[in-house]
């Protein structure tokens, strides 16, 4: 089909805009937007600033993309935010473009679902497959990794890393780096994301490889470090251990999430 742009849209000079697009009734799209081929604004969707919408992207009513970023320190507001393919972008959420205090761009990945309300902020990396329940939000310079979750009213603190496969339950506060393949909740740290990893073909012995591996790390004798290395030696053939090895040896800013202490 062609691109459609409804009578009442208002599309600014300077915006690029691709093939089969549709942009409904009362959109509004900035001048330096882009819009890639099947992209779909349903109504009453803001996409502005210096952004660019992947293909095949859907953006539901009252959804604001792009804008002003929120970090007191950014005055000039220039950065940019990418989003990837085949994202269903719903009510409400807001997504910001990047500062000068990072690489200037904010980056969402591909086949994402990013729920009523949720917040993205300026810096983050968004990896994909992605699932973010109602009104949870990302602060500023958050890193997630690809299949993640994160659960309805949950809120990330800044620069901090959730790993892929990943699941955050709801109403949770994320102040710490959450390893990959992990199960946290309002408590902490509670185990391995069994279902998730089986819904994603992972086979059992990797499974039970993940789970004596994270809790050897967390709480085996020694230090963290010596634990790791450890664990990485032991299991040097099975790929997602050596993942979640390399994840905890790379910088954080956050140290990571720990189990809750036992009654």
């Amino acid at each position: 089909m062609a691109t459609e742009i409804h009578a009442t849209a208002i599309v600014e000079k300077g915006a690029e805009i691709g093939e089969n697009v549709v942009i409904g009734p009362y959109c509004y799209v900035g001048p330096k937007v882009v819009l890639k081929d099947g992209v779909h604004l349903i109504s009453h969707a803001w996409v502005g600033g210096d952004t660019v919408v992947g293909e095949g992207t859907e953006i539901s009513p009252f959804a604001a993309i792009g804008g002003k970023n929120q970090d007191l320190k950014d005055k000039e507001k220039a950065g940019k935010l990418v989003i990837g393919k085949n994202n269903s972008i719903r009510e409400y959420a807001t997504m910001q473009p990047g500062t000068p205090d990072d690489h200037g761009i904010t980056t969402v990945g591909d086949n994402g679902l990013f729920m009523i309300g949720i917040h993205i902020a300026h810096d983050c990396v968004v990896g994909n497959n992605i699932i973010m329940s109602n009104n949870a939000t990302l602060a500023g310079h958050v890193h997630v990794g690809d299949n993640a979750i994160i659960g309805g009213m949950s809120a990330v603190h800044q620069f901090t890393r959730i790993g892929s496969y990943a699941m955050v339950g709801g109403m949770s506060a994320v102040t710490r780096d959450v390893v990959p393949y992990a199960l946290v909740d309002r408590d902490g740290l509670t185990g391995v994301n069994i279902v998730g990893l089986k819904r994603h073909g992972f086979k059992l012995d990797e499974i039970k490889a993940l789970q004596t591996a994270i809790d050897r790390i967390f709480g085996g004798e020694g230090v963290m470090t010596e634990r790791i290395a450890a664990v990485a030696a032991e299991y040097a053939g099975c790929e997602p251990v050596q993942n979640l090895v390399a994840f905890m040896q790379a910088d954080s800013k956050r140290s990571f999430l720990h189990p809750a202490p036992k009654a």
